[in-house]
């Protein structure tokens, strides 16, 4: 009898996230369990635990790993066409049509009513996201296309509207949702900043018509 292949943590790690992102997107977050990933993934519950504490840290892992192999401020950065306002509309664009990862978000919403995750996912967007944007808007800046003095806080301020917009932290209707993102791209083009145009428009329309429809009403 042939003798069962051993994996490697590394392995077992990507199996189970592996295994965890095709549930999420397929059953949904909340009626995934950790035991349906391990079933999908070949492995006793036990193993699990060996690398994540909760169902949680795996989305966030997830959302991390996702990022990081397409990241769309790797995509923008040497593209020498374009000045950085557009490189900026540019990666806003990639986001937006980054569909499987906002499938993901979308399942992500209701744990970041927990204060840890949601302290956590922040720390995260300001080491990760924050230096990022401020390369762009320091660009942006050198060549005119942004018209701001205050690169750096627009850099700190971007990771964090996000949260802001989110129902599941600000509980909102979908009628405040939509006041909230007009007021989010006057305060931005006020500040030398203009990143709406028609197309995220749209997107953001349909944006708020899903994430209302994952319970983002006010209780």
């Amino acid at each position: 009898m042939a003798r069962p292949v051993k994996k490697s943590p590394e392995q077992w790690k990507k199996e189970i996230l592996d295994a965890a992102q095709k549930l999420f997107m397929s059953k949904g977050y909340e009626e995934t369990a950790v035991s349906d990933i391990m079933e999908a993934a070949g492995g006793a519950k036990g193993m699990f635990y060996r690398f994540f504490q909760s169902k949680e840290e795996v989305m966030h892992a997830l959302g991390n790993r996702m990022f990081f192999e397409n990241n769309p401020f790797e995509l923008i950065r040497e593209r020498d066409d374009l000045n950085g306002l557009q490189k900026i509309r540019l990666l806003l664009t990639l986001n937006r049509s980054d569909e499987e990862r906002n499938r993901l978000n979308m399942e992500a919403v209701g744990i970041l009513k927990d204060p840890r995750i949601l302290a956590a996912a922040v720390e995260e967007n300001r080491r990760v996201l924050t230096p990022l944007w401020r390369a762009l808007l320091e660009e942006g800046k050198k060549d005119g296309s942004v018209e701001s003095e205050y690169t750096r806080e627009l850099a700190e301020l971007l990771p964090l509207v996000n949260f802001w917009l989110l129902p599941s932290v600000f509980p909102a209707t979908e009628e405040e949702l939509r006041h909230k993102y007009r007021f989010v791209a006057e305060v931005f083009a006020r500040m030398g900043l203009p990143l709406f145009d028609d197309e995220a428009v749209s997107f953001t329309e349909k944006f708020i018509e899903d994430i209302s429809e994952k319970g983002g009403g006010k209780p």
